[in-house]
């Protein structure tokens, strides 16, 4: 058998290699360059205060609190939205709401595009062409006008807003894995453990996945962005989270009238929604150069 097999066989084996990989992941933080360490400061403090909404904002979620519209200060440090309810409130729980559904629908479209993609290298032949062309019709289709049609035939509650979602977006997941696992399928290591009768889960999570996760994690990263963006999107347009649930994106949309006489409210949930992006972009940019294998120009 080939080097590769021994080398894989040795991750994550042992005591040992649990207690090096905090220091090598840590001698890498500290040579990311700034705009991953931005990125990265960004993204835990969006998480933390998604997890922390309810200690952290001043008012409930949907309690109207004031008058329509009330200038920034006083009680209402950002203001109140059209109801009269307290916008820093709902910008805190949007950020639960809106990362929250974002990081569920991306880890199921993952799920089923990863596990699709690999079946389809793995098995090849008529399962692959088939797996392959149903793809190819999905994709053929804009995602956006796709969704918006098949929420308003079953309904905006946000089950159906993951799982039509994470189906859709599964399409990008499963040819990107199955592209990046057919190279691996063929590898010797692979027909070594077919021989020994490996079984197909096996070969699968032991022999493939350990080698084509850096390009996965990577996608994973874009590919919450995507689910991110598509969730503020089908909400601004009415079909997304529905009221009384706070969301960025049906902010814009509630607060956009403020923009006429000068107000910057509006701007607030769709800065939320960019500075999201960027940062998670810089830290996809970061990790994709680590495992080129490149190195930085001294």
């Amino acid at each position: 058998m080939s080097a590769e097999p021994a080398e894989i066989s040795t991750i994550g084996k042992g005591a040992p290699g649990r207690r090096s990989a905090l220091p090598a992941v840590w001698r890498a933080l500290k040579r990311a360059p700034p705009t991953a360490w931005f990125g990265l400061v960004v993204i835990a403090i969006y998480f933390v205060v998604a997890i922390f909404a309810p200690l952290l904002a001043p008012y409930p979620e949907s309690e109207i609190v004031g008058g329509a519209y009330d200038p920034w200060g006083g009680d209402f440090l950002l203001g109140t939205d059209q109801l009269g309810r307290d916008l820093l409130s709902r910008l805190i729980f949007g950020a639960r709401n809106t990362i929250g559904i974002a990081v569920m629908t991306t880890l199921l479209s993952f799920t089923i595009g990863g596990l699709l993609g690999l079946f389809a290298a793995i098995l090849g032949g008529w399962t692959d062409q088939l797996l392959a062309r149903a793809v190819d019709i999905l994709m053929a289709i804009p995602q956006l006008i796709f969704a918006l049609m098949l929420l308003s035939i079953f309904g905006s509650s946000i089950i159906n807003l993951i799982l039509i979602i994470a189906v859709l977006d599964s399409t990008r997941v499963f040819r990107l894995t199955r592209a990046v696992a057919m190279n691996v399928v063929v590898l010797d290591f692979v027909e070594a453990a077919r021989l020994q009768g490996e079984k197909l889960g096996w070969i699968m999570t032991r022999e493939i996945l350990p080698n084509i996760l850096p390009p996965l994690v990577a996608e994973f990263g874009l590919r919450f962005c995507f689910v991110f963006l598509t969730i503020a999107a089908l909400s601004f347009l009415g079909l997304g989270i529905q009221p009384p649930t706070a969301d960025w994106g049906s902010m814009v949309r509630e607060n956009a009238t403020l923009i006429n006489y000068g107000d910057v409210t509006p701007l607030l949930p769709a800065g939320c929604i960019a500075l999201l992006t960027v940062a998670v972009n810089f830290v996809v940019d970061w990790f994709l150069h680590k495992t080129s294998g490149l190195r930085d120009e001294r």
